[in-house]
């Protein structure tokens, strides 16, 4: 049976958390880019509220239903920790670790997305549109063509599709595929990932239609800090000449070890002086091997650099593991010389855009992995391979010198083409 919403979007999460206070807006481009769209197509977002085995009633929140979908502790761990992000995650970011293929993992994944597509298929009209998001439920479109034909689905894949032989591997590629043949439009962030799909399901005539929407920022959500907060953060570091800043989950695509390692290695040739930087970590996904392994690497870079090259109450590296909040985050852009951003692979990094917007005067500057989505637009940034340690140096000591002209134009793109812009392309084209 059919229900009430005219715009359906289906996500891993609720765009809420639960606080001791009740319940609050998540940080975050997807919530701030839909939340506009849903209230004025009185629409419903579809998703698990965060805490396992808890059956939370559909309310509305600033205008807009939120309809839960409850998951137990073993969903959690196979559907979320498992599959999604110990086979899928690591199998799309071009085996940065190796992934694990467990059939229980794939049950999980499998049962929770037909939980999903249920729960989707009940609150949306009839004729409705369903916006589908990422690659936590590649099955729903599938599963809600078959119940429900009359919808118009969307999908969309916030991080990178992999070339069609390191999909291959995937022991259950047929179904995923076949669930997104239920699609009306799949968006994806670059036109490589597009390619990528099409390679991989376009020679038989069954390829739905796809495009490249790349994903950005809601800029008035990111303000830069003001002078005053700015010149007492420096001042805390210490007033150095050069501070440069890192803002990450602690995740092993992001390479923050790396450019650890290209700032002690310049420190050792001498190359940087007067120099602070700022890590930013936020804790991720900290029961699953390879993530722990990473912050172990990287807290270990920490000790070593600033036992190396620091003084004491004036270290060279400091680190931070939680979350800063988000009104804080404009105060460290706008006070950063110079931003690292250095994944191995990465759907997009909205990071580098926030860090851009924060400067509208051009000053500071931007490394930039050339394999982070990022760089198709953001193609002015001192672009580095962050596999390479001499190419993450050379992108730092150009960034150190600045180019104010690149960074005015990198502004002015990021401005021009924001969330709002993004959403609206794609729900036109679909």
């Amino acid at each position: 049976m059919a229900g009430g919403n005219d715009f359906v979007v289906v996500a891993n999460r609720l765009p809420v958390d639960r606080t001791a206070s009740g319940w609050q807006a998540s940080p975050g481009g997807l919530v701030a880019a839909l939340a506009p769209v849903l209230r004025a197509h009185a629409g419903c977002w579809v998703g698990w509220p965060g805490e396992p085995d808890v059956d939370v009633e559909p309310f509305a929140f600033e205008g807009i239903s939120l309809h839960p979908v409850t998951l137990s502790a073993d969903d959690v761990e196979n559907f979320y920790e498992g599959f999604s992000n110990s086979s899928l995650w690591p199998l799309y970011h071009d085996l940065i670790v190796a992934p694990r293929y467990a059939p229980e993992w794939w049950d999980a994944y499998e049962s929770v997305n037909r939980t999903f597509a249920a729960a989707a298929a009940e609150v949306a009209a009839e004729g409705a549109t369903v916006w589908v998001q990422d690659y936590q439920l590649q099955l729903v479109p599938g599963l809600l063509k078959q119940a429900r034909p009359d919808l118009t689905v969307g999908f969309f894949l916030h991080i990178p599709f992999p070339s069609p032989d390191i999909f291959r591997q995937l022991p259950w590629r047929e179904e995923i595929i076949e669930g997104l043949r239920g699609c009306d439009l799949i968006g994806f962030q670059r036109e490589e990932d597009e390619q990528n799909f099409r390679a991989l399901v376009g020679g038989n005539g069954q390829c739905p239609r796809t495009g490249a929407f790349p994903i950005s920022i809601d800029p008035e959500a990111i303000r830069p800090g003001a002078r005053e907060d700015v010149d007492k953060l420096r001042e805390r570091l210490g007033n150095p000449r050069t501070l440069m800043l890192g803002v990450d989950r602690m995740d092993y695509t992001k390479g923050i070890l790396q450019r650890l390692l290209a700032v002690e290695s310049l420190l050792e040739q001498g190359a940087l002086d007067s120099v602070a930087v700022v890590q930013l970590a936020t804790p991720s996904r900290e029961r699953i091997e390879h993530y722990r392994l990473t912050r172990r690497e990287v807290e270990e870079a920490v000790g070593r650099i600033n036992g190396r090259f620091g003084t004491v109450g004036n270290p060279v590296v400091h680190y931070v593991h939680r979350p800063v909040p988000k009104s804080e985050l404009g105060t460290y852009y706008a006070a950063a010389d110079v931003m690292l951003v250095t994944p191995f692979k990465d759907g997009m990094n909205l990071v580098a855009k926030e860090y851009v917007s924060c400067h509208p005067d051009g000053s500071g500057a931007l490394v930039l992995s050339e394999f982070a989505g990022a760089a198709v637009e953001l193609n002015r940034a001192q672009l580095c391979n962050p596999f390479d340690l001499e190419s993450i140096q050379q992108a730092i000591l150009a960034a150190v010198a600045g180019d104010r002209e690149a960074m005015l134009a990198m502004h002015a793109r990021v401005m021009e083409f924001d969330v709002a812009r993004w959403a609206r392309t794609f729900l036109e084209a679909l």
